[in-house]
């Protein structure tokens, strides 16, 4: 995977990809509802466990039932990079196991 920043038209075909997911202040952003603070904390355990197997880590904020995510690479001058989108992508998979309203 390379982090290379992508174009806007590659930013905007994989956000097309990506229900839920928009961009803000040039970041990959998400948030998600959970049932409970308890399972909105296992979410942020799993998502924090994936970013090291990537070695791509989010700005990551557990709120009151809620997970939010902005991504972005930082070692790309905080442009958008397939690890991004790869991140957001492997996001996604873990949310419905844990409730994800």
């Amino acid at each position: 995977m390379t982090s290379e920043p992508l174009s806007q038209k590659e930013i905007e075909d994989r956000l097309a990809e990506l229900p839920g997911w928009s961009l803000d202040g040039g970041k990959l952003t998400r948030s998600y509802r959970l049932g409970s603070h308890f399972a909105a904390a296992g979410l942020v355990v799993h998502i924090a466990r994936t970013q090291d197997e990537l070695d791509h880590h989010s700005d990551l904020t557990l709120g009151y039932h809620t997970v939010t995510l902005a991504v972005h690479t930082h070692s790309a001058g905080g442009a958008l990079t397939d690890l991004d989108f790869e991140l957001a992508r492997r996001v996604e998979e873990l949310a419905p196991a844990h409730g994800v309203q």
